[in-house]
């Protein structure tokens, strides 16, 4: 049966067979697209979550050269004094439906020259004077470890050059270009604290952690792909039956009319 696929009875099939056969390679490339989303999934959450298990990381003078990069999402606290002067701010952030901004401040931590970028939270788009928010005097931030954004988020647009009040993405080494300060190459973001009731309202990332449904979607392409692949042939087959049944009812009846005519 397969091999009647190619054969001159079935030339008029044969750019539907190639077509029927580009989307099956489709179809089975989508599901191992999927199943690799998968495995960077699972790695992803490996990671994150052996990293939230871990013990809260106090960030002193002496473990600033630690593989800080490396610890995304784990626990940490810094001691140190904001500098609100060169504090900047991260828009389009939503807090209860209202639409604001995360202040972005640099923090010199304690016994050190060295700073970190503190994402202390959210506060209302229309406030544009932030010094009202400024905390003053030697701070003790908890939170967790960020790593910087080079690329924005799908459908997300680049900042534009230059020195900017309004970043589209927490860019730490471009940031640092316009901070006095010796940065490290991570971030903070703060956590909330139940004792903190005023703005900036602290927020974390909101983590999903499960496989999603890559694995489901990779078994729906599959299936495409095999319904398709093992029910063409079938389809053709069928057709050619019909085809034939029918030529065979037109000649007898051609014969008939033609044994009649004479």
């Amino acid at each position: 049966m397969f091999k009647s696929l190619f054969s001159r009875r079935l030339r008029r099939w044969w750019w539907t067979t190639l077509l029927v056969i580009a989307a099956v390679g489709v179809m089975i490339r989508l599901g191992v697209w999927q199943l690799d989303r998968l495995a960077e999934r699972r790695i992803f959450n490996a990671r994150v979550n052996a990293q939230i298990a871990q013990p809260t990381l106090t960030l002193t003078a002496d473990s600033l050269d630690t593989a800080l990069a490396e610890m995304e999402y784990r626990p940490v606290v810094v001691v140190g004094t904001y500098d609100p002067a060169q504090e900047v701010a991260l828009r389009n952030q939503v807090w209860q439906g209202q639409l604001g901004v995360h202040l972005l401040t640099p923090l010199v931590i304690a016994g050190s020259d060295r700073a970190v970028l503190v994402n202390r939270g959210w506060v209302p788009a229309d406030e544009t004077d932030w010094g009202k928010f400024a905390e003053t005097g030697t701070v003790t931030v908890k939170g967790i470890i960020r790593l910087s954004q080079s690329k924005p988020d799908f459908g997300g647009l680049p900042d534009l050059e230059g020195q900017l009040r309004l970043w589209n993405m927490v860019n730490v080494e471009r940031i640092t270009e316009q901070i006095s300060h010796p940065m490290l190459p991570i971030y903070i973001q703060e956590a909330p604290d139940p004792a903190w009731t005023s703005l900036p309202y602290r927020t974390q990332p909101q983590l999903d952690l499960s496989e999603g449904s890559h694995f489901g979607y990779a078994i729906q392409w599959f299936l495409f792909a095999a319904v398709l692949g093992i029910g063409y042939p079938f389809y053709v087959r069928d057709s050619l039956r019909r085809a034939q049944t029918h030529t065979s009812e037109t000649l007898a009846v051609q014969r008939i009319l033609n044994d009649h005519s004479v």
